[in-house]
């Protein structure tokens, strides 16, 4: 490193220090600092790398991958702050993720502005709505790398920003004020990409670098039967090279090339470039389709061993030089086997989507019955403290089917897609076990998946009907996350799917920046009213103790019409009782508060008449006095309560004033 450089790494790591800034908002070195001592992987955490490997590829290749292994990890150690590391010694596991966490889900160029990039405009709406501004505190940017087709995800270099939507810089900009979540697009590359093109031109450096066939019968048709994939287009794929046809393997589309994780290299090359999107700003990364990594001819090439073993392999990395960037699944399978990305809790994926939970609240909603949503909420796991669920209800995909194979019995899945094509969707399927095409996802907005495009119900209803949804995903365990149509509830956009002859594009419209601030000043515009709405919820549940991922949750079935959840935060001393009624109808109900578990020595709270005779709505603003030992409750359509007692209301006022 030059002396400048060295003045310029000082200086910086100087006023990160005098800031105090947590570790999250310091930012990575740009050049590597060797004068420094390299890092040391402590002998456990090194024997446990090792024997993964071992597991991978045996014990021979893995005593010759492992110094490569390491020697990567001292150059990203050498990248990271003094002042990063000391403020990671203090990190809590069971807080990486807190009641404050609200994650907006958005492609790079959803926004398009005349007077900035996309990236640097991407916070604009945020910005614009007080409610979204004080409660959202991470980014998800989907893929915004180079690529060559699906929307993002057929990525052409993975180490460089798009030009069209900005640069490095606009996203360490961005990462100055929020959480970022970045896209790992580890299962596939584009067919354009310099890798695989290198493939083709014969360079043997390149060879392994997917799964490769030189005639299609190589792979039997029994072998084919077993796979399970997400689309019904032809697995392997055919190209020219430099020696010849060949067919490769294609999980996703003819354009999307599988990597071979039966390469070492390319688990070495996919282990750099997550390392690279740490140094970059991201505090959590995607694992994207990471249910097909590994392709073993024979198997279902789905959910392997492997698989899981390589995703408990980067953790093991991470927890030991970046303990608090998260790691999370986006596995759109059935429940059971979706859980089985926590590992045992500690070992693999900190947070996993929760693709049950969608087609669960829609089912809800059109049934107008909370009977099924409550009876797997009940049940839901959650093998530890340190990792919890990703409460999503749309995607930049739609709403995926998988998570409720198993859960909701077949006539009610075909249910919620006939419901769905009524209000405008499309179906897109999957080939299953036995080649069989299944229904995959819902094509939709959230928004256009309640209410009719062309119905004639007043705007105010379905206004409530959406919010009403979208607190369900609020109030249970996890951490929320919002697509960001899903937050301003967009209509489907069919026109482009009609263009494109891409089902999906149904959930992608570009919005104008100056169209949105134009509505947003109109007080009665659906985006007005709508966000209104939704930014009062957000607001309010950042600010309560009640919501912390790890915190306790009882669900209570007191009627098939409201779905009623009493959150308690992690100390016991916060209690929150949440009740969401689902349907079209007027509900009267009775909560007894012998139901509710407030009994616990470290909580204000207990059953003596004093200290339960009031609870305040912090939605409605109202108080409720309690009779009988009830809590009396009158709910309108879609009416959303969400009541503390007001003992414990006071006292957390009282303990703000003090630390004020």
């Amino acid at each position: 490193m030059v002396a400048s450089q060295k003045i310029s790494v000082r200086s910086q790591e100087q006023a990160q220090n005098s800031e105090s800034q947590h570790w999250t908002k310091i930012r990575h070195y740009e050049y590597p600092d060797y004068d420094r001592p390299l890092l040391e992987i402590p002998r456990k955490a090194r024997d446990k790398i090792f024997d993964r490997l071992c597991f991978l590829y045996g014990e021979d290749e893995a005593k010759q991958f492992l110094p490569e292994l390491e020697r990567v990890l001292k150059v990203y150690y050498a990248h990271k702050p003094l002042a990063r590391i000391e403020a990671e010694r203090d990190f809590v596991p069971a807080n990486r993720f807190t009641e404050q966490d609200v994650i907006l889900i958005t492609y790079g160029d959803l926004l398009r502005s005349e007077k900035s990039s996309p990236l640097a405009s991407l916070v604009h709406i945020l910005e614009q709505v007080p409610g979204f501004k004080k409660a959202i505190n991470t980014l998800h940017i989907l893929p915004f790398f180079p690529y060559s087709s699906d929307r993002g995800f057929s990525v052409t270099d993975f180490r460089t920003v798009d030009p069209k939507l900005g640069s490095w810089q606009d996203i360490a900009k961005i990462g100055d004020s929020y959480q970022l979540m970045f896209d790992a697009v580890c299962n596939h590359t584009s067919s354009k990409s310099k890798a695989f093109q290198k493939l083709l031109n014969g360079n043997p450096e390149y060879k392994d670098i997917a799964t490769v066939y030189l005639s299609p019968d190589e792979l039997s048709p029994e072998d084919r039967q077993l796979v399970v994939r997400p689309r019904t287009s032809d697995l392997l794929t055919k190209f020219q090279s430099i020696n010849g046809l060949i067919w490769v393997w294609t999980t996703f589309s003819a354009d999307q090339i599988d990597l071979n994780y039966r390469s070492p290299k390319v688990l070495l090359w996919v282990i750099e470039t997550l390392l690279l999107y740490v140094r970059r700003g991201a505090d959590l990364i995607r694992l994207d389709a990471v249910t097909y990594l590994w392709q073993i001819p024979g198997t279902s090439c789905a959910n392997l061993k492997q698989t899981h073993e390589t995703i408990k392999l980067f953790r093991d990395i991470f927890d030991v030089i970046a303990p608090g960037v998260a790691l999370i699944t986006e596995t759109n399978i059935p429940h059971q086997q979706n859980i089985a990305y926590f590992g045992d809790g500690h070992d693999e994926a900190q947070m996993v989507y929760n693709f049950a939970l969608p087609p669960l609240v829609l089912h809800t909603f059109y049934r107008e019955d909370t009977t099924a949503l409550a009876q797997w909420a009940k049940n839901l796991e959650f093998p530890s403290n340190a990792c919890t669920y990703l409460n999503i209800l749309d995607t930049h995909d739609g709403i995926g089917l998988m998570g409720v194979k198993n859960i909701l019995e077949t006539k009610d899945i075909d249910y919620l897609i006939s419901r769905a094509r009524e209000h405008g969707a499309f179906v897109s399927y999957r080939t299953g076990a036995g080649g069989k095409d299944e229904p995959y996802e819902i094509n939709t907005t959230w928004f256009s998946a309640l209410n009719l495009d062309s119905g004639n119900e007043p705007l105010p209803i379905q206004i409530k009907r959406f919010v009403a949804s979208r607190s369900l995903a609020l109030v249970l365990k996890g951490v929320p996350g919002i697509y960001l149509h899903g937050l301003i509830g967009t209509s489907n956009d069919v026109d482009t799917v009609i263009k494109t002859k891409s089902k999906r594009d149904i959930n992608r419209q570009i919005i104008s920046e100056s169209s949105l601030d134009e509505e947003l000043k109109l007080p009665n515009s659906k985006l007005s009213r709508l966000t209104q709405a939704l930014g009062k919820l957000l607001e309010i549940r950042v600010r309560q103790r009640a919501f912390h991922p790890q915190g306790e949750q009882q669900i209570l079935t007191l009627s098939d019409k409201c779905f009623i959840v009493l959150r308690v935060a992690p100390d016991c001393e916060e209690h929150l009782l949440t009740v969401t009624n689902v349907s079209n109808q007027v509900c009267q109900l009775e909560i007894p508060l012998a139901e509710l578990k407030l009994n616990n020595s470290k909580s204000v709270v207990c059953n003596s008449p004093e200290n339960n005779s009031y609870w305040y709505d912090l939605i409605g603003n109202r108080g409720w006095k309690v009779q009988q030992q009830k809590i009396f409750l009158i709910l309108h359509p879609y009416d959303v309560v969400w009541l503390v007692p007001y003992v414990e209301l006071e006292k957390s006022i009282e303990n703000h004033d003090l630390s004020e």
